[in-house]
Order: structure tokens, then C-alpha cells, then sequence
């Protein structure tokens, strides 16, 4: 199978080509530039593995939570590379790629994924290992750090959020705070998805915010 995954969801850009588990990856911390280095990444991973768009099997993006910009250019992109040569789309949330990675680097099999979501809040989910792949053991949510909860556990924390490690109560044995969502993680968790018919047409792929109000006026704060 190829699939071609894309993640702009934070401060981090990335774009990851997956050939039958061989992966060609580029990742950069590019705040506020995701929209002019976005496009040439995914031709340098296509040129590198010398494919063209056409001959890829699916797509796949970090479809959130995190910045709300980070998301619409990852959702715009992969929906114009799909409409263009009429591939079906994977949506892959954003903290289930840190829980993938903190398995992939930190072979952790219970992760709490974390990402700052401003505001003095997080997004937050708990995620478990099952085959290979991380899975959701609750329902992602946006939450200020000392109403997170977690059940009894090993637990390994990934992402942004844990620095706010002092104010959450779940405990971890570990944490790695400079995690960033990565599209190689998105790609193993999408190629899952494509063998089981868990894909989407172009119009149906769309972001995931969390919160209902991207931004809060200075009396609601």
C-alpha cells in the first residue's frame, strides 16, 4: 500500500510517504508557515520516491485537535490532492499520532497525549496498545489541567501539554514534553484504517477543533 499522510495541526509540519511500512518522511517546526512549506514537502517525498500523486492508494491528514489554522491547511491540502486524482481520505486524530509515536519511540503501551491548547487548557486523550496500534480508551476532550483524569496505570505522557505537568493530577511514569504530532505516525495509523474501509471522500474529510469557539471574547476568558 501507499499512503501519503500530511500534519499541520501545531507548530510542527511534517509529511510522511509510507510504501509497504518503508517510510520517506520530512518534519519541521515551522510556526506560521505550514501554508508555503506544506506543498513542497509532499513533492519532495513523492520525487524522492520518484510516485506521482495518481499512483498512491489514499491520503492521510492530522485532523485535529489543535491550532485552528494548522488545521484548515492540512484539511484544504489533502482535499485538493484528493479531488484532484480521486483518492479516498483518512482523517487520523492528532493526539492518537502522539500516543502512536510515544509506542514507536518509547515502546510505551499506555500513553496520555497532551497538546497545549492555549488558554490554559489542553486537548487530552488516554490511549492504549492493541496489535500494534494505539486506540482511544476515552473521549478526547479539551480541559484545563487540573480537571484531567486517568484510570490507575503505567502511563507514559506525550506533547505540549504535559508542561503542565505540576497542575494534572494523572500520574506517569515518564513524559516527553517536545512531542509533536508526526505524519509518520498518522500514515501507520491510517494504513489501519484503509484495510478495514475506514475512508472518506474528499468533501467529508474536515478538521476537528474540540472547541466549540475558536476564540473567547476578553470578558469570557
Amino acid at each position: 500500500m501507499k499512503l501519503l499522510a500530511l500534519d499541520t495541526a501545531t507548530e510542527a509540519c511534517s509529511v510522511a510517504l509510507n510504501i509497504d511500512g518503508e517510510v520517506i518522511g520530512r518534519f519541521e517546526l515551522t510556526p506560521r508557515r505550514h501554508s508555503r512549506d506544506l506543498l513542497p514537502m509532499v513533492e519532495a517525498v513523492l520525487a524522492e520516491a520518484e510516485l506521482r500523486l495518481a499512483q498512491l492508494d489514499a491520503l492521510a491528514f492530522g485532523r485535529g485537535p489543535g491550532a485552528f489554522t494548522g488545521l484548515r491547511v492540512a484539511t484544504a491540502m489533502v482535499q485538493g490532492l484528493a479531488f484532484a486524482v480521486d483518492l479516498p481520505v483518512v482523517p487520523v486524530s492528532t493526539l492518537a499520532a502522539l500516543a502512536q509515536q510515544g509506542l514507536r519511540v518509547h515502546q510505551a503501551t499506555q500513553v496520555l497525549s497532551a497538546i497545549d491548547a492555549r488558554m490554559d487548557e489542553v486537548y487530552w486523550g488516554a490511549f492504549t496498545e492493541s496489535d500494534g496500534l494505539m486506540v482511544p480508551v476515552a473521549a478526547e476532550v479539551v480541559v484545563a489541567p487540573q480537571r484531567i483524569e486517568a484510570a490507575a496505570g503505567s502511563w507514559f505522557g506525550m506533547g505540549t501539554g504535559w508542561a503542565f505537568r505540576e497542575q494534572i493530577a494523572a500520574e506517569v511514569i515518564d513524559c516527553q514534553v517536545d512531542a509533536w504530532p508526526h505524519a509518520r505516525d498518522i500514515a501507520t495509523l491510517a494504513t489501519a484504517d484503509v484495510r478495514q474501509g475506514r475512508v472518506l471522500s474528499a468533501e467529508q474529510a474536515m478538521p476537528v477543533y474540540l472547541r466549540d469557539k475558536v476564540a473567547l471574547k476578553k470578558s469570557e476568558r
